[in-house]
């Protein structure tokens, strides 16, 4: 599966769709429809997520539709989830609704 980085450096205001996992170190201002989304440390997404898979160690405001999330101890989220099974560890923050179990579809 192959793989695009947005760097810490960048910001991308639009919208992103890809086939292999999305990385953002640094911020996306639009949403992401990809196969794996990775929000890492210091990432910040404002936008809706749409995936199979979701790893989240940053910041994510607005919508998160997956079949599987992880959500890290630094994870910061302000938006709804639905997904069929999440993970999250320890100093993980989710505010907003949690729909785990259902039919998610990404």
């Amino acid at each position: 599966m192959s793989k695009s980085t947005i760097s810490e450096e960048l910001t991308i205001t639009g919208d992103i769709t890809g086939t292999g996992t999305i990385e953002v170190q640094g911020t996306v201002k639009g949403d992401i429809k990809s196969q794996s989304v990775d929000i890492l440390t210091g990432g910040r997404v404002e936008g809706n997520i749409s995936s199979d898979t979701a790893h989240v160690r940053g910041h994510l405001k607005g919508s998160l539709t997956a079949k599987s999330v992880d959500l890290y101890a630094h994870a910061n989220v302000d938006a709804d989830v639905t997904a069929g099974e999440m993970s999250s560890e320890k100093g993980a923050r989710v505010t907003g609704k949690v729909d785990i179990g259902g039919a998610a579809k990404a």
